[in-house]
Order: structure tokens, then sequence, then C-alpha cells
């Protein structure tokens, strides 16, 4: 493949994950504020769909470039689980990061803030939603682990399962703790806003619903290729 731009493998990967985390935010949180800006014209369930359906199409764009992570927490748990090279870490969490903070100033900017720029926030107890958040994520990172290929979410229906997963998680989940499973897409709202009340639970629960999910499939996967680590 050819470089695009001359920029080196490990620069472009960040970059897809820079864009793709911008992507997912923009469109996720920007539905939200649409929804409250316009009176419930999105629905809840529009906006589920905004989620899985921006998740399923960053996967087929950015899947082969960098794996399509666009969550700090799944990056974590591929390392976890051997199928990321350790120096990859911090940079594509700081991408993902830089990703998500730049769209949500971007939903600010375009779209105002209302809905609270679509940030997360509890609507029972903290430990309420810290226990859905731990539950939610390491369903998605066990469905992340079977399709993926080593620490890359490509194949024909990888995009599919894992977009579908999102929607669904969020469709049923949304209401109560907002289903964030990613602590990027949870952060750059609160940072951007400027409300961080009960941000703790949508770092913390993602980050270990995901390393859960290691586990689990270490004793269900099946032998195969696509389990080495990349480095």
């Amino acid at each position: 493949m050819t470089r695009a731009a001359g920029l080196p493998p490990l620069a472009r990967q960040c970059l897809a994950e820079a864009v793709g985390t911008f992507a997912l935010v923009f469109a996720g949180t920007g539905a939200i504020v649409v929804n409250a800006s316009t009176g419930g014209a999105i629905s809840h369930a529009g906006v589920a769909m905004v989620f899985g359906l921006v998740v399923m199409a960053m996967i087929y764009a950015l899947g082969a470039v960098s794996g399509a992570h666009l969550n700090p927490a799944v990056t974590l748990a591929f390392f976890a689980a051997g199928r990321l090279g350790g120096r990859m870490v911090v940079p594509y969490v700081a991408a993902q990061l830089a990703g998500a903070v730049l769209a949500s100033a971007a939903v600010l900017l375009i779209l105002g803030r209302a809905g609270n720029l679509g940030a997360t926030l509890p609507a029972g107890s903290a430990g309420q939603s810290l226990c859905l958040e731990v539950l939610l994520t390491a369903g998605l990172m066990f469905v992340i682990l079977q399709v993926s290929t080593g620490p890359k979410e490509i194949g024909l229906m990888a995009g599919i399962a894992i977009g579908g997963t999102v929607a669904l998680e969020a469709m049923f989940a949304g209401p109560i703790s907002g289903a964030s499973m990613n602590p990027a897409r949870s952060i750059a709202p609160a940072l951007v806003g400027g409300d961080l009340r009960a941000l703790w639970v949508y770092v913390v629960g993602p980050v270990a619903g995901a390393l859960l999910a290691v586990p689990v499939w270490r004793v269900l996967r099946s032998p195969g290729p696509g389990s080495g680590v990349e480095v």
C-alpha cells in the first residue's frame, strides 16, 4: 500500500484513529444535540442507530489502516489480549482523545450546547450506571475480539457485528447510563462542555468491562489465524 502523504506507518494509524473517533463523536453526540434542540426529531432509537452506523462505517473505512478501535478501552483490551504491541497503546489513545475533543468542539461550534453536548450522565445512581457500563463494554469487546483479525476490526461481517452491537446496547441502556462504552466518547463532551459530573463512571466502567472480556474470550476462542501480536 502506498503511504499516504509520506507518513510513517504509526503516524498513519494514529491519524486514522483520530479521524475515526472524530467521526464517531461528531455524528453520535451531534445526533443527541440535534434531537434535544428539535424536540426529539431523531428519537432515542435514532440516536442509537447513528452510533451503530457511524461505528460500522468507520470500521469499513479505516479498519485495514489502524484497526478502527476508536476507543481507548478497546485499545487497552487488545493489548491485554496480546494482540496489540505496547508501543502503540499510548499513541492510539492520545489520537482517539484528540479526535474526540475536536469533534465535541465542532459540535459546540456548529450545533450548540443543547443536550449537554451529548455528555453521558447517569439517570439513576452512579453505581447503577457503572455496572451497566462494565457489562455493556464487556459484551461489545467480546464481539470485537471474536470478529476481528489480530488487533484490527476488519472482515466482511466485522463492521455489521460491531456496529450492530453498539446500536443494540445503546438502544436499551442509553436511557439509564448513556451507553458510552467508550472513555473518549464521554471525556470529550465533558471537557468541552465543562460538566465533569460522574465522568469517572465512563472511564472506569468501559475500561474494566473491556478488560473483563479478555479472559472470557481466551476461554471461548477457537484456535486459528489472526491471534498474533502486532508490534
